[in-house]
């Protein structure tokens, strides 16, 4: 038998019944779309947070607090000043002390919890790459002062002042009054987290309205140039080995981690988030295996006597058994070749707050491994329909 009237034999089992084969390509067509679309939304979300990182520069260093219990151990902002020395630390440029916290901001009666509502020094807006795309950021006079003045994301403005200009506009924060003075330019998101839903004010005042004068939640330091980095950070970590010294187990009460080193933490965390979405996305495939051996047992089943007749008619074992390993192939390539038009157009759509990004690899992987799931779970049937006797089969009713 040929290869044309094989893949014709095959077809024509194949759409014999049209219903059941639907539903087993179905489940092929769900795994396959599966794979590919969970696998794009780790993609982009690590690219979104990749994007993300690389817009902090090349040039910064994030100093963090850990064991906050004891009091000592906490970064202040006496600590944070004496980064700032020109003698000690020549190849820092700039130092922002940030406190972070949600808060209500309301409007004219509408609320919005904001994510971040973070007190920082003007610095910050340089060296964190978070430009003011109108009205202006708060100056050094403004933090000196404790003025209570703000710098909203587009989210926040979005959601407070939909039909109004935010710029000059009072909000009202845990109890105070907040004069808006700019709004970020638009940031991109981390998918999980929106980019946008933040707010800059004065250290000075967000420590006096919401945070109180307990430790810094972190220092943003930027490095002269991106070349000195290192130097930055062997320097930083001199200052901080005179004002915060180990304690008796030997671990220092701070990190330092400069963007690279977040890269490199992200890229990995990212990578082990997408094999895992794609082991859970790739049993939905193993279940669509299970459905087309059960649909070719079925098959061999109910057409073992005209197997009967084909064999007695001189049909050889090894086409009896091509033909049904291409029955079950069809089901599963075309099955396949479905699910991956539905993750392409999925992909066109949010998810999770994640705009997927489909892998070349993982559309070419969960194709080959629907066909592969064809071949395996359709072989125990062909080889039970191949190995009938013809006597036997004639016999069955």
């Amino acid at each position: 038998m040929t290869l044309t009237e094989t893949l014709r034999f095959a077809l024509r089992g194949v759409s014999a019944n049209k219903l059941r084969s639907a539903l087993t390509m179905l489940g092929i067509l769900i795994g396959v779309a599966a794979v590919i679309l969970l696998v794009a939304v780790g993609n982009g979300s690590a690219q979104a947070i990749t994007s993300r990182i690389e817009a902090l520069g090349t040039n910064t260093l994030t100093v963090t607090g850990v064991n906050r219990q004891a009091g000592a151990s906490g970064l202040t902002l006496q600590v944070a000043d004496a980064l700032l020395d020109p003698v000690l630390a020549p190849a820092v440029r700039s130092v922002s002390p940030l406190v972070s916290t949600s808060a209500v901001v309301t409007y004219q009666g509408v609320e919005h919890e904001v994510g971040q509502f973070v007190g920082t020094r003007p610095s910050w807006f340089d060296a964190s790459n978070s430009p003011v795309a109108s009205g202006a950021a708060f100056i050094a006079d403004d933090e000196a002062q404790g003025r209570r003045v703000v710098v909203i994301g587009r989210t926040v403005a979005d959601e407070l002042f939909p039909d109004a200009d935010p710029i000059g506009q009072r909000v009202t924060v845990g109890g105070a009054l907040f004069t808006v003075v700019g709004v970020l330019a638009p940031r991109s998101g981390t998918g999980f987290q929106d980019a946008d839903d933040v707010a800059v004010a004065p250290l000075r005042a967000v420590r006096e309205v919401l945070t109180g004068y307990g430790p810094l939640s972190s220092i943003l330091v930027e490095a002269a140039n991106p070349q000195q980095v290192d130097a930055a950070q062997a320097e930083i970590t001199t200052v901080l080995a005179q004002r915060l010294p180990a304690t008796g187990t030997g671990s220092t009460p701070y990190r330092i981690q400069n963007a690279a080193q977040l890269l490199q933490t992200q890229t990995e965390t990212a990578a082990t988030f997408t094999v895992l979405l794609g082991a859970v996305a790739a049993i939905s495939l193993l279940v669509g295996g299970i459905g087309i051996t059960n649909i070719m047992l079925v098959t061999v089943t109910e057409r073992t006597r005209e197997i009967g007749i084909r064999k007695a008619l001189g049909a050889r074992r090894r086409t009896v058994l091509t033909q049904f390993l291409t029955e079950a192939t069809l089901l599963s390539l075309i099955g396949g070749a479905l699910g991956v038009a539905a993750a392409l157009i999925g992909s066109r759509f949010t998810i999770a707050g994640v705009q997927p990004v489909i892998v070349p690899s993982s559309v070419v992987l969960a194709l080959g491994v629907s066909v592969a799931i064809g071949l395996f779970f359709g072989g125990l049937p062909a080889a039970r329909a191949a190995r009938l006797r013809p006597i036997d089969a004639l016999r069955y009713e």
